[in-house]
């Protein structure tokens, strides 16, 4: 016999707990697992971004920016003590990690030689990519690397297979330092014998030259840069081949390296990248001599070895090097025109070199000349080129042009300077060059922000820096309808 006990009707009522109750106890719930879950999210969060190559290589740089400019700030990198603040050391950072060559103190007088060198190893970093160094790292002391980084130093070095990172990083690691070493050699030379330099300062102008030569940096020593040098082929000469060696992009050194050497046997890549530099190397070359061979302010009064000489280097600095071998304040406008448009293209992929890229340039070109044409496909070299490229060809030539039209239309605004000269130093900013007409020295801090942003953009890339920013993509499982509006 069971005893059932009858609740009352109004205990049972104190038992259940009303919606206010309800609405507390979840808000309880929801405060302690935030609060608990903090940290795993910012974690997720960091994880999630660093994760993916296209988001990791942008905070790569601009960590190793920050790193940059933090050294450069100690008192013995400067021959003032360190009394001039933090945008020099700044601007010197983002210039000398985006490879560019822009300055907006002297290199030769404001740093003593440890803040040189501190400038020397940004290059170097920035030249050989941060996350393809990290990745060579971790490669060689640990003897292996996980998925995660194969991905990202694919992204970097623009590998097509995988399961060749192993092999690429090690080979770009050989050809870089084979180059420098080399460019080095012949210029710790020269400045030996021909200019009376110690030994120890002819290797370390040597290095330094050599250095920012393939790395397509242009920072130089010299308070003129190579104006003194100008009609010196062993000093131009070198410095000239190693920028064009790291210009071309490490997987055209590669192939050719292999023993790749007939025409007929080169990819389209291959094909655009080597053409397409010799035929502008000759026409910049030429357009130079046009417009330069008789005024006095440049060349007019070098011998005619050193005309050829200048012309030769004029066609080859504005391939995102930076060098100067004449004073670019006092050129002619129609060579700062040809200028602004070699500096613009720029060299090879996946290299040192900046600007949208020589393929990017042919490719859009040949899509013009195939519309013009009436045909339905892009074809070079009896290939056709897919229309995921031409939209990639085409969408990192227009962001290029509204960077470098933003940045022009800044700089206007918090100067004074002319159209002419605005253009061109963000131009050189954008391409990584490091050009200028000699107003870098004179920007107020607005524009030498705006410069710096430039020179970022350039270096990271602008699909890049766009799609770091885009968290996630949404591919679209459906067709519209088409339409065909009116186009000219």
């Amino acid at each position: 016999m069971s005893i059932h006990k009858e609740v009352p009707p109004s205990e049972f009522a104190t038992r259940v707990p009303d919606a206010a109750s309800i609405a507390a106890v979840q808000k309880m719930l929801r405060d302690a697992r935030a609060g608990g879950s903090k940290g795993s999210r910012k974690e997720s969060f960091i994880r999630r971004v660093m994760s993916h190559p296209v988001r990791a290589v942008p905070l790569a740089f601009l960590l190793v920016i920050i790193v940059g400019a933090a050294l450069l700030m100690l008192p013995a990198t400067r021959t003032d003590g360190g009394t001039e603040g933090f945008m020099p050391a700044l601007f010197t950072s983002v210039s000398a990690v985006c490879v560019t060559g822009l300055i907006i103190v002297d290199t030769a007088t404001f740093w003593t030689p440890f803040g040189q060198g501190i400038i020397l190893g940004l290059i170097q970093v920035g030249g050989f990519g941060i996350m393809t160094l990290a990745t060579l790292l971790a490669l060689l002391v640990r003897k292996s690397i996980g998925l995660r980084g194969q991905l990202v130093a694919q992204s970097e070095t623009h590998t097509l297979n995988l399961g060749d990172v192993r092999a690429v990083l090690l080979r770009v690691a050989k050809i870089m330092l084979t180059f420098e070493a080399v460019t080095a050699l012949i210029l710790t030379a020269r400045f030996w014998i021909a200019y009376d330099q110690n030994p120890a300062t002819a290797l370390w102008h040597g290095m330094f030259h050599a250095i920012s030569a393939f790395n397509n940096a242009g920072f130089s020593v010299y308070s003129s840069n190579l104006i003194g040098f100008a009609e010196d082929p062993w000093i131009i000469a070198p410095i000239c081949l190693a920028i064009i060696a790291g210009g071309l992009g490490f997987p055209v050194i590669i192939q050719l390296t292999r023993g790749e050497l007939k025409p007929k046997n080169w990819t389209i890549h291959l094909r655009l990248t080597v053409y397409g530099t010799v035929f502008l190397l000759m026409t910049g070359m030429a357009l130079f001599a046009a417009f330069e061979w008789n005024r006095n302010e440049t060349l007019g009064q070098l011998s005619v070895t050193g005309k050829i000489l200048g012309s030769f280097a004029g066609s080859v600095f504005p391939r995102t090097a930076g060098f100067n071998s004449i004073d670019y304040g006092v050129a002619a406008p129609e060579t700062l025109m040809v200028t602004n448009i070699l500096m613009f293209i720029g060299g090879g992929s996946a290299g040192t070199a900046g600007g949208i890229k020589i393929t990017t340039f042919l490719v859009l070109g040949f899509a013009i000349w195939n519309e013009v044409r009436g045909r339905d496909q892009v074809t070079i070299a009896h290939r056709s080129i897919s229309s995921s490229s031409q939209r990639q060809a085409l969408s990192v030539a227009l962001l290029g042009i509204a960077a470098v039209v933003s940045g022009t239309m800044l700089l206007l605004m918090f100067t004074d300077y002319s159209l002419e000269k605005v253009l061109f130093e963000c131009i050189s900013a954008f391409a990584t060059v490091g050009m200028s007409t000699g107003i870098t020295y004179n920007l107020p801090p607005a524009a030498e922000w705006v410069l710096m942003a430039l020179m970022f953009t350039g270096r990271i890339g602008t699909v890049a820096v766009a799609s770091a920013l885009a968290l996630s993509a949404r591919p679209r499982l459906y067709r519209l309808p088409e339409e065909r509006p009116i186009i000219g």
